[in-house]
């Protein structure tokens, strides 16, 4: 079987999974399922580019992740001019301070000889710019909590149009993608995983913890869909009513199957493009020199190659379109809730998971092992109690088998890790391996 009717074929199979799970249980449910997969996919594409294209261990996935989700919030929500007038430029120029306090003291390492007196002269510099940091910043802060904290008591956002926020979703995480790859990808891959893994969690306490940002814990709700409409108002539509009707489903049904299928035709399109684009890159003599040094940096380097150069172009571009996803994912649900980032299972394990099924280096693979192990991920939640429940049928009623039904949901865990082990038996470079 060549790879081409293989790829096809893996596809059609996942297709008729999901019509199989629209006909026996809803269509409600096989949308939702499709959907996540697709912003998966997406994410599943931007790892893909950083481990399949250059080897690069990310496992701060989610931190990226929720950077594209906090874009979208800053740059779409209304602006908040209280929040302004109180004390939101008073915290940008203490970021920007601290920013050059930093910068300043990494000029004076490098400038002056190591030593005490090195040591000496920035821990002075870092103590007394904490201290004046500290002094502009935290009263500002206090003061944009302070403005109507039981509905906002944020910076507020720009009030710009929607799909503007997904460019600059990825442009915020490349940008912090950026500033990581610069004194990270020096180290082996092993310490790179930890770092990144360190630094992802550090961007989810920040988000979790500074209200005047995001709201923190306290979530950021209605944020708009564009150009996806609500189910409400669409129930008050004449002609959906009529519609719906004339097909004889319920108009609430109706209306949310109708807009999971907007919502599945805009992350389809944009992951087409996104996957074009990244096919594009791979078969360029970019793509080529990146595999190249993937295979074997040695070599790569003894012929002229920038080996951490690539290694920051790729970092950064594959950081970007998992930021894009971020901003998706937070459009779909119509809620930024930063402690929902703090899963480094959903959001940075299991998207390895898709990237090894599907085929580690394949971009077509990346996405059919999303929307596979995305499926498993919801389908367990759902069909998990009712199979328990079979298997548990000749045990009798206790309080072991109500326990059992009870967590049946757990075993999404070892159903991934079981069709990942198989998987790898029978085709050890993914379903659809590299070329």
């Amino acid at each position: 079987m060549t790879p081409s009717i293989r790829a096809l074929v893996v596809f059609i199979g996942v297709g008729l999974v999901y019509l199989i799970v629209g006909f026996t249980q809803s269509w409600a449910l096989a949308v939702t399922i499709l959907n996540d997969g697709l912003i998966v996919a997406i994410m599943a594409l931007g790892v893909n580019m950083q481990w399949g294209y250059a080897g690069l261990f990310n496992v701060g996935v989610a931190g990226f992740f929720g950077l594209g989700g906090l874009a979208l919030v800053l740059i779409t929500n209304p602006p908040a001019p209280g929040a302004w007038a109180a004390g939101t430029p008073r915290i940008l120029g203490s970021l920007l301070f601290g920013a050059v306090v930093i910068w300043g003291a990494l000029r004076l390492y490098r400038a002056m000889e190591p030593g005490r007196k090195r040591a000496l002269s920035m821990g002075a510099l870092l103590l007394v710019g904490l201290i004046l940091f500290r002094m502009g910043y935290d009263p500002a802060v206090n003061s944009v909590e302070a403005v109507t904290p039981a509905s906002t008591g944020n910076i507020g956002g720009l009030g710009l149009p929607i799909p503007v926020s997904w460019l600059l979703g990825g442009v915020l995480a490349a940008g912090a993608a950026w500033a990581i790859a610069k004194t990270a990808l020096g180290l082996r891959s092993d310490y790179l995983a930890i770092a990144t893994l360190g630094i992802g969690q550090i961007v989810i306490a920040v988000l979790m913890n500074e209200d005047w940002l995001d709201r923190g814990v306290k979530n950021i709700i209605n944020i708009g869909r564009w150009p996806v409409p609500h189910e409400v108002n669409l129930q008050k539509q004449q002609w959906f009513i009529h519609l719906a009707q004339s097909w004889g489903i319920d108009v609430r049904t109706a209306s949310t199957v109708f807009v999971g299928i907007c919502f599945a035709v805009v992350f389809t399109c944009i992951l087409l493009v996104l996957l074009t684009l990244a096919e594009l890159s791979l078969k360029s003599p970019w793509g080529r020199m990146m595999r190249a040094i993937r295979d074997n940096e040695i070599a790569a380097e003894a012929m002229g190659k920038d080996v951490k150069r690539r290694h920051l172009q790729v970092f950064v571009l594959g950081s970007a379109v998992i930021g894009i996803a971020g901003a998706l994912y937070v459009m779909l649900h119509g809620l930024m809730a930063p402690q929902s980032y703090n899963d480094p299972l959903r959001y940075t394990f299991l998207i390895w998971a898709m990237v090894i099924l599907g085929g580690s280096g394949n971009n077509w693979g990346s996405v059919a092992g999303a929307l596979i192990v995305m499926l498993l991920w919801d389908e367990a939640e759902s069909v998990g109690p009712a199979i328990l429940g079979f298997l548990t049928s000749p045990l009798p009623a206790g309080l072991i088998k109500q326990h059992l039904i009870d967590n049946a949901v757990q075993m999404r865990l070892p159903v991934v890790g079981a069709v990942l082990l198989l998987v790898l038996r029978f085709s050890p470079k993914g379903l659809i391996p590299e070329k």
